[in-house]
């Protein structure tokens, strides 16, 4: 039986060689074919007019592949400046398909009238200003023991804006004060937190 074991341990040994020796003799001739190859091509040049057409066509993928583009999940930052009460906004966004793979230059020409302050795939903030006031400007007060938000237009008149259920029982006495007062706020984002905080 150990002459049997040692037959085989010879015959698996030798085709185990056999088949390394026979994967590396392709590989040798195959990297001597392709390096010819490699050389004769650098020797031939044809020239005519396609190969500088074909050059000026690699320059122009170049740069276009170069040129940074918006992602799809690219944000986009609106900031808008009114002079008329010096705020200013920011709308925060996920651009448009339209927009995906969009360049600096051609967002540009797509809005005009707004000025590029950040552009990167993940990122576009784009600023513009306009005359007037924002329309954002808020009053909270304390009516029959709630808060109750009103909205002050661009002439300076309170609209009612909104009728909340929160409570002003529970809130401090500066806080009561300001409410009796009228509490103006700018901005729907910090009309929000306020809100928040008053819950």
């Amino acid at each position: 039986m150990s002459r049997t074991i040692k037959f085989l341990t010879i015959i698996i040994i030798t085709l185990l060689a056999a088949i390394i020796l026979g994967m590396s003799i392709p590989k040798r001739n195959d990297y001597n074919l392709s390096k010819e190859l490699a050389q004769r091509e650098e020797k031939e040049e044809i020239l005519d007019d396609c190969t500088d057409e074909y050059e000026n066509m690699e320059e122009v993928a170049k740069t276009n592949s170069e040129e940074e583009k918006l992602s799809p999940n690219c944000k986009m930052v609106l900031k808008k400046f009114y002079r008329g009460c010096g705020d200013s906004i920011n709308e925060y966004m996920t651009i448009s398909e339209d927009l995906v793979n969009c360049t600096k230059e051609e967002l540009s020409k797509l809005y005009k009238d707004w000025q590029i302050k950040d552009f990167s795939k993940e990122k576009v903030e784009l600023y513009k200003e306009f005359d007037g006031e924002c329309g954002e400007h808020y009053i909270l007060k304390n009516e029959d023991g709630k808060i109750v938000i009103y909205k002050r237009n661009k002439d300076g008149e309170e609209t009612q804006y909104e009728n909340t259920d929160v409570s002003v029982d529970y809130l401090p006495d500066d806080d009561k004060k300001m409410l009796e007062n009228g509490l103006k706020v700018n901005g729907r984002e910090k009309l929000n937190k306020l809100i928040e905080s008053f819950e």
